[in-house]
């Protein structure tokens, strides 16, 4: 988690043991918003009608697909053991929302390390190094934050130059988000990135950075340079959970997604891993998200499908309404699957990569409504009968970021007066007289008054579950629109509370 800097706090640790996993019950978002920023920007207005058609598909997708889950790639994926891995954060309870590491076979034309660079004062690997083949294509979406941070910087930049060709490596850090911090800041980002171009035999331009932890102090990277050799030498193909594990801060449980697909017959794959647990509200990403495939798919094309896709998944979810100065996605396609290259994203050779892609990243995104700071509850919202998507999409987050509603989902407290609240509080058009809620199947409200069929005893064991679901429609039109959120306990008061002690 990327953290704006606090006095320490005596607020206790919670010791409550971690429970049973529950099984996870995500389904596909069902709106495409615009895409928009930075490269995204520039793509859309050139490929406008392919976006569009992407769009439509995603639509008719995500209508087919509502309440069916996670692709059965996807499920695959996820073994029956409970997720392995120490918290990020030493003292912090599993959450009980957690979801196991799936196994993740190697990415051909991936290799993964880890390493102690020391940026915590308790023994843990906080340092994440990959390399790529010759060749690889990069394209990302980043955070819109008013003060970003070095690594964001450097990654727009770099892309912007290289158009996303021929990315060799990525380097990591946990323990310092590296924002706020100046030329002093941007300078050790470029000494990390000559470093590692001299060993890997590449430019500057080819290594991309990313950085998460306390904001306001400046990377210190000779802790990541002096490191490099050694971490370099443990370089492999099969590390996705220690990749995972690494990047953590306040997460509980390591995040990974893996699917396969196939482009003109022949199998690629896909795999991915996030961390975040709080200051979760994306715009253009997540936290921290790194995807990779060994489908050979051109620049512009990736970026078009990793704009796109984003709006679905991470846009979509939420865990305190922060959005982080760090916010990074980044999508690899090393082209070693030995798939036709492929470089216009409406390809219809890219059918199923696109949805299993689409999956990866929702999957992940879920993930990080799994293991929000202190969450009890993993909630599904949804708003129909609004006025567009993106009213729809307003409407729900104003929903889903209330600390009325969330407190009251902690509390198991099926008070719906306080959705209505923040119906109405989320400034967009609605039709009071029309306005329904509903807990899972059951109505609290219908037709702008409380339902005839109001069951508060039935409503009140309903939110008692890990996982339920709040509908709303607001008549007034057809848009409609889903995002997740977890509640707001006192945990997440405690663990903010003495966040940098």
């Amino acid at each position: 988690m990327t953290k704006s800097p606090k006095p320490a706090a005596a607020a206790k640790k919670a010791k409550a043991a971690p429970k049973a996993a529950a099984a996870p019950s995500p389904t596909p978002a069902e709106i495409v918003g615009q895409v928009g920023a930075s490269v995204g920007h520039t793509l859309e207005r050139a490929l406008d009608p392919l976006t569009a058609a992407l769009k439509r598909a995603g639509l008719r997708r995500a209508q087919k697909d509502a309440d069916q889950g996670v692709p059965e790639a996807i499920q695959a994926a996820k073994p029956a053991a409970a997720p392995a891995g120490t918290p990020g954060k030493p003292g912090l309870a599993v959450s009980p929302l957690a979801v196991p590491f799936p196994t993740i076979p190697p990415i051909a034309g991936v290799e993964i390390a880890t390493g102690r660079a020391g940026f915590y004062k308790h023994a843990r690997e906080d340092m994440l190094l990959m390399r790529f083949a010759e060749g690889t294509s990069c394209a990302g979406v980043f955070t819109r934050h008013g003060v970003g941070s070095a690594p964001v910087d450097w990654c727009k930049r770099q892309l912007a130059a290289s158009k996303g060709e021929d990315v060799r490596a990525l380097v990591v850090n946990a323990g310092c988000a590296n924002s706020f911090t100046g030329k002093p800041g941007a300078d050790a980002v470029r000494r990390v990135a000559t470093a590692v171009g001299k060993r890997f035999d590449c430019r500057q331009r080819d290594v991309m950075m990313a950085s998460t932890g306390v904001i306001g102090v400046i990377l210190d990277d000779s802790k990541i340079i002096s490191n490099l050799r050694e971490v370099e030498t443990r370089l492999t193909e099969d590390a996705w959970a220690g990749a995972a594990a690494a990047i953590m801060t306040t997460d509980t449980f390591p995040k990974g997604a893996y699917a396969t697909a196939l482009i003109d017959g022949r199998e690629v794959r896909i795999a991915g891993i996030t961390k975040g647990s709080g200051m979760i509200a994306p715009d253009m990403a997540t936290m921290l998200a790194f995807v990779a495939t060994d489908a050979a798919i051109a620049p512009a094309a990736l970026q078009t499908l990793v704009s796109l896709y984003t709006r679905t998944t991470f846009n979509c979810v939420t865990v305190d309404g922060d959005r982080s100065t760090n916010d990074t996605l980044l999508l690899f396609a090393t082209g070693k699957s030995g798939a036709p290259k492929i470089h216009r994203a409406g390809d219809r050779r890219l059918a199923d990569f696109r949805e299993k892609l689409e999956a990866v990243l929702l999957d992940l995104a879920l993930q990080l409504v799994r293991d929000g700071e202190g969450a009890s509850k993993f909630v599904k919202i949804t708003v129909n009968g609004a006025e567009s998507p993106l009213s729809a999409r307003k409407i729900a987050r104003t929903i889903a970021e209330s600390p009325l509603v969330k407190t009251a989902f902690a509390g198991e407290d099926a008070n719906w007066g306080r959705i209505v609240m923040a119906v109405g509080r989320a400034d967009e058009p609605v039709n009071r007289e029309k306005i329904s809620v509903r807990f899972g199947d059951l109505y609290a409200a219908r037709d702008g008054l409380v339902s005839a069929e109001y069951d508060e005893a039935a409503m009140s064991k309903y939110v008692k579950k890990q996982e339920f679901e709040v509908s709303v429609d607001v008549g007034v039109g057809k848009g409609s629109a889903t995002v997740w959120t977890c509640d707001l306990t006192k945990q997440y008061v405690a663990i903010n509370g003495d966040y940098r002690s």
